[in-house]
């Protein structure tokens, strides 16, 4: 099914129609990462001119996000970001044709930031808006870079809010194959780094550490395991972390151990739903996939995997722009002017 849209009066685009121009700016506020990218689209094809990006170093005291303070931040830096976009790019702010902004899922309070200053910069400029779907464009940063890419293939999108697997049928179709049942795989990361005082964001942390330990040295369980569907569980995994660090376990070797788990189960489960649907491509997007163990299992796993550029891999405005790309090239005139913010906002359903 094509990604949902917002529901409201029709009205018509301002100004002149994106197709003229094909300078396209996006702009991501889904979670603690205030984002601008800007895209040029020529003779169909998107090439990033820039992607300017504030990660919100405040939370890292909390160990986690915490949303009242990530919408301020978003509130005070938005406006630098987006200049500091325009400068990347070498381009007046008057050059943008069309703009394109997060409405969801994530953080409420930090989407209705960059969606209402996306809207407030479409009409000052006069152009067209697009309301788009966060996940679409972790998988549009991906497929970006592979223009050639066959129809039907996979998307996995693994980031610290996300561990979901699509069939993509088209551009703008997609069918839910598979999904997290509890934690999303990047939100294990952090909580298990924190157990283990690796501090916030846990990925990165859990990397390192893993580089200094034995993937064999804890014995962790493999989650799902024999599951007949295509879903993906990190709970009982982390708590099997939780009592490994209380007896006392080498720290560096529970971090590979449960790093080689995930990316285990990640792989595994993704090979399977590619040799049940008929599948040999994947995209795999999200900030997990920056993971340079996940990246090497999956070059080894027979599929033929398709990653996004490390800058691309997690949450930043320039895939929304890319995501927006098919609207505009499909004569989508951009008048989400109505669209709200959503933190819960599927990208596909479950075929019947």
């Amino acid at each position: 099914m094509t990604p949902p849209r917002a529901c409201g009066t029709a009205r018509v685009a301002l100004g002149r129609s994106p197709a003229e121009g094909r300078y396209l700016l996006g702009i991501d506020t889904s979670c603690d990462d205030t984002g601008v990218g800007i895209v040029r689209v020529q003779n169909g094809k998107p090439e990033v001119l820039a992607n300017a990006l504030w990660s919100q170093k405040v939370h890292r005291q909390y160990g986690g996000v915490m949303p009242e303070v990530a919408s301020r931040e978003h509130v005070e830096r938005i406006d630098a970001i987006l200049e500091d976009a325009l400068s990347q790019a070498g381009i007046p702010l008057s050059t943008i044709s069309a703009v394109a902004a997060t409405r969801g899922p994530g953080l409420v309070g930090a989407l209705l930031v960059g969606l209402t200053y996306g809207k407030g910069l479409a009409q000052g400029l006069g152009v067209s808006f697009y309301a788009m779907h966060h996940l679409e464009g972790h998988i549009q940063a991906a497929v970006s870079e592979h223009p050639d890419l066959p129809f039907p293939h996979l998307a996995l999108v693994v980031s610290g809010g996300h561990t979901h697997l699509f069939k993509v049928n088209a551009p703008g179709q997609y069918e839910l194959v598979g999904a997290t049942r509890d934690d999303a795989a990047g939100e294990a990361f952090d909580k298990v780094a924190r157990m283990l005082g690796l501090g916030y964001p846990g990925g990165p942390a859990i990397s390192k550490a893993a580089e200094r330990g034995d993937p064999a040295g804890v014995a962790l369980p493999r989650p799902l395991l024999g599951q007949k569907g295509f879903d993906f569980s990190f709970s009982g995994l982390k708590t099997a972390c939780m009592l490994a660090v209380k007896s006392g376990v080498n720290a560096d070797d529970l971090a590979a151990s449960f790093q080689s788990r995930v990316v285990e189960s990640l792989v595994q489960t993704t090979k399977r739903a590619a040799r049940a649907l008929g599948l040999k491509h994947v995209v795999v997007s999200g900030g997990v996939a920056a993971n340079q163990a996940l990246r090497t299992a999956f070059k080894q796993s027979g599929l033929k995997s398709h990653f996004p550029p490390m800058h691309l891999n997690t949450d930043n405005g320039a895939m929304i722009a890319l995501a927006a790309v098919k609207n505009v090239l499909a004569g989508d005139v951009g008048n989400d002017w109505e669209a709200e913010a959503e933190a819960y906002l599927p990208l596909a359903q479950v075929p019947h």
